[in-house]
Parts: C-alpha cells; structure tokens; sequence
C-alpha cells in the first residue's frame, strides 16, 4: 500500500513502553500551561474510560452475529489496553509530583465508571460507539493543528498523545460496526455521542481545575482567557465532525483518513522491537518520522 492512501492498514498492535522522566514538567508545553493541563486532565480519565471501553466490547461481542468483527474487536481491545497502560504510568508521574490531589479525582471517575457498568448492555455499547466517533474529531483537530499544538512540547507527551491519535484512527468502525450489528437504533447512537463526550469532558475539566489551582492560575484572569480560548479552538475544531457523525447515514469508513496518520504507521512499520517512536517536536512540521530512544 503507498503512503498516502486514504485506507488505513489493519489495526496493529504496538507495546510501546513509552518512558516519562520522573522529572518531567507537567507543563509539558512551555507555551501553552492551560493546553498542557487539558491533556494531563484527559490523561488521567484514560484508566477508567478505556476498560470500561473494553469490557463493554467484549460483552457485546458474545452476542455479535457478524463473525467478521471478532479480529477487529481483538485489535480494538489490544490497542485500548496499551493505551491506558501507557497513560497510567505518566498520570502516575504527576499524582507523585506536584499534584497528589488527582487522586481524588482519580476516585471521582473509578466510582462513576462503576456505576456506568451496571447500564444495559445497548447503553454501554452505544456509550463506546459515541465516544470513539467523536475521537475522530478530535484526531483530525490534533493532526491539522500538530505544529501548534505540539511544536517545542516534551517530545514524549507529544509522541504519546499523537500515538494514541494514530491508533484510534485504526480501530475507528469498531465500536460502531459492533453497535450497529447488536442494536442498529440511531437515537441510542446520537445519546451515546453526546454523553460519553459530556462524561469524559466533565472529569477532563475537574483534573485540569486543580492542577491550574494548585499552579495559581486559576483565579487568574489572563490564564482563564487563554483556557477558554483554547477550548473555544477545540470544539470549533471537532464540533463539525461530531455534527457530521449524527447524521443518520453515517459511518466512520466515510472519513478519509489524515495523510499524516498513515505515514506514521508506515514509519513505526521500520521500528526495531521495542523502540519508542519519539516525534521530533523542534521540527516545526513535526514530520512522521522518530528519534528512537
């Protein structure tokens, strides 16, 4: 397949053991402090989100009647598993830094996920439909606005993010073909989009509220602007692929994927075993290719 191709290749599964100084600053974008905090706080729902995400898959395909969506729904599992992994080794980083606090944050979102569990399964499995639709937008927002977003950051928390970016874009019609064979219903669908982005953005913004409090920033009013500048740009950015993704004929397979995706997967493809793929963040394009560690 040649770079460039608007299909990616099939989901791949990468034990990247990314590693994190435990001197690392958690303002890992010395530019933008109320952007980094943001990342830090979707980085620690990462734990709780995806094995909820994975358990409420694997149930769901006991009562698939589609075989074809096992390897999928395989890979889907073996992706999630290692990016939360990867996120719970940083977010442990922080809680034993400056911010111990989170982990009552941590808490909030272990209890709420449990309760979530007891949901019926159509509940949970329109959940994790909605919730991996709008990672789309959010990968594309990420990968257009790369040098930004991520130019002069620490290059493991930018290499870690974009991975994460990559591999969602792998996986992207699982959870919504396994919705759509199980239950098919575009109301529950359209739900699960709007509250699984409510759920995770609501424990995003508490994590972030703190870490901006504990920095003494968050009563600042020039901090405060930046903050909603910042998420201003985000829904901007992903609001019109959320828009397109509730319209009753959609599915993921109509989104081209970001030609910049594709050529990281090629790049990791002539990786040794076991090499981390770090992106070069002082390269102002942020080109798909990696200094290994």
């Amino acid at each position: 397949m040649s770079v460039g191709s608007d299909q990616m290749p099939e989901i791949v599964v990468r034990a990247i053991p990314f590693a994190f100084s435990e001197n690392i600053n958690p303002v890992w974008h010395p530019e933008r402090h109320e952007w980094s905090h943001m990342v830090n706080g979707a980085s620690l729902s990462m734990p709780y989100l995806e094995p909820f995400l994975i358990k409420t898959v694997r149930e769901a395909l006991k009562q698939a009647s589609d075989a074809s969506l096992k390897d999928g729904v395989c890979g889907f599992i073996a992706q999630e598993g290692h990016h939360f992994k990867n996120h719970r080794r940083y977010n442990d980083i922080l809680k034993r830094g400056a911010y111990p606090d989170l982990a009552d944050v941590e808490q909030e979102m272990d209890t709420d996920f449990k309760r979530l569990q007891s949901k019926s399964l159509r509940w949970r499995t329109a959940y994790t439909a909605g919730f991996e639709t709008m990672t789309m937008g959010i990968t594309e927002w990420l990968i257009k606005d790369r040098r930004d977003l991520f130019k002069h950051a620490d290059p493991s928390v930018s290499s870690l993010i974009l991975w994460h970016m990559v591999e969602e874009t792998e996986h992207k019609n699982v959870a919504f073909d396994l919705y759509q064979d199980l239950y098919g219903s575009y109301l529950p669908r359209a739900f699960g989009l709007a509250y699984a982005s409510w759920h995770v953005m609501k424990f995003t913004r508490r994590a972030y509220i703190r870490m901006l409090s504990k920095d003494g920033l968050w009563f600042d009013m020039r901090s405060r602007l930046r903050l909603y500048k910042m998420i201003g740009r985000a829904f901007a950015n992903i609001g019109p692929a959320m828009m397109k993704s509730l319209l009753p004929g959609y599915h993921p397979s109509k989104v081209k994927d970001p030609d910049w995706v594709i050529r990281w997967a090629h790049a990791y493809a002539g990786l040794k075993e076991n090499e981390i793929p770090l992106l070069d963040t002082s390269d102002p394009d942020i080109p798909a290719h990696f200094a290994t560690s």
